[in-house]
């Protein structure tokens, strides 16, 4: 009898460190791309117009190809749609390395944000298959897996890049499709994780609304740490380029430390002061960021907005659950709103440092945090 016992319990260990594995391989990816956007803006002379067209096709290949995940996913199975995502984006990783101009490195970012929003949806549904499986809320440990890679990815980009952006995409693409092929065996086709519905924009209603908001300015602020922190160390900061990964590594790390002790810290404090405290501390931390831009205290303040936005979001789609008949209507709501401030971040940020400058585009990130901390009051519902 404990034979049979420990031996569900060693697969379920295995299915759920391969998960981890697909979620690290997604981080790094992301990670690597943070690194290499200085160094692809310098190469080919983007303005900041520019850059945030790159951006924006990114994020319409996402937003494409998320709607599609459900589908392949019943059509695949969750393990085979999980694992033909991880290597499309392997594959894709490297596309806008190879970019002669601004045309071409549009098009290659569609094709990474695609393969990114396909896996993004596929490893998200399968993890939490696994999380119902489990018996317990572990879905915290694998977004961490996710912000430990982009921390991985952007220390990959710092050591590659003074051989260039396809050493560092290249290298990144290579430990993607490594760990994807490392977690395939152990992604099983049973009962991994439910059916997914079709992918369908869920608006805002009621109660839900200061959630969403929140979520759309955190987020926002998040995907905006991803895309710009190491053009604004680079332009703004004037550091080399081999050390803007840093603002997005400090970033990276102190969110993964934030998420592994986030469970605590709203059993200690309540999602209130979570949300609350967390948008401030990165209000204060972009605030720091644009007031002093020399490396040091920008970069510190970046490590301030990663663990002020740590776990804001995980709060805020908890709330929601509770919020709704049905608890995945709640989550579908403020997960849009949030994927909407992901996506569309960085392209506010680009549009802004086109038209006046960065740092204002930076500063306009303050306002965003700020007006998100005022929302935690309705958290106490």
């Amino acid at each position: 009898m404990s034979g049979a016992v420990a031996s569900v319990r060693s697969a379920a260990w295995s299915e759920r460190a391969a998960v981890v594995a697909v979620f690290l391989a997604n981080g790094i990816g992301i990670g690597a791309w943070a690194a290499c956007i200085p160094a692809l803006k310098a190469r080919l002379a983007l303005s900041d117009g520019a850059l945030g067209l790159v951006l924006f096709a990114f994020a319409v290949g996402a937003v494409l190809l998320m709607q599609l995940a459900a589908r392949l996913t019943r059509r695949l199975g969750p393990a085979k749609a999980t694992r033909a995502a991880a290597l499309l984006f392997g594959a894709a990783l490297s596309l806008p390395a190879f970019a002669p101009d601004l045309t071409t490195l549009v098009v290659a970012a569609f094709a990474m944000g695609a393969a990114n929003g396909l896996l993004d949806v596929t490893m998200n549904g399968y993890a939490s298959g696994v999380e119902r499986r489990w018996g317990a809320a572990i879905m915290s440990s694998f977004h961490a897996a996710w912000s430990a890679g982009g921390l991985a990815g952007a220390a990959l980009g710092g050591a590659l890049l003074a051989f260039g952006p396809v050493w560092t995409l290249g290298g990144a693409a290579a430990t993607v499709v490594a760990l994807a092929a490392l977690a395939w065996a152990w992604l099983e086709e049973g009962d991994a994780s439910p059916p997914l519905p079709e992918a369908r924009i869920a608006p805002p209603v009621g109660a839900l609304l200061p959630l969403c908001v929140a979520a759309l300015l955190c987020m926002g602020c998040e995907g905006a740490m991803g895309d710009w922190a190491g053009v604004y160390l680079m332009e703004t900061a004037r550091t080399p380029q081999t050390m803007a990964p840093i603002g997005f590594a400090a970033f990276s790390a102190t969110m993964v430390v934030g998420r592994l002790l986030g469970d605590n810290a709203v059993r200690a404090w309540g999602r209130a002061r979570v949300v609350r405290w967390g948008a401030t501390f990165a209000a204060a931390g972009l605030a720091l960021a644009v007031a002093d831009p020399r490396l040091a205290p920008a970069t510190l303040g970046f490590a301030l907005v990663g663990a002020g936005l740590s776990n804001v979001v995980p709060a805020l789609f908890s709330a929601a659950a509770g919020r709704t008949p049905v608890p995945a209507a709640g989550v579908a709501m403020v997960a849009t709103a949030g994927y909407a401030g992901l996506l569309s971040g960085p392209v506010v940020i680009g549009a802004i440092a086109q038209g006046a400058s960065l740092r204002l585009g930076i500063a306009f990130l303050i306002l965003c945090a700020g007006v998100a901390a005022t929302t935690a009051r309705s958290l106490r519902a």
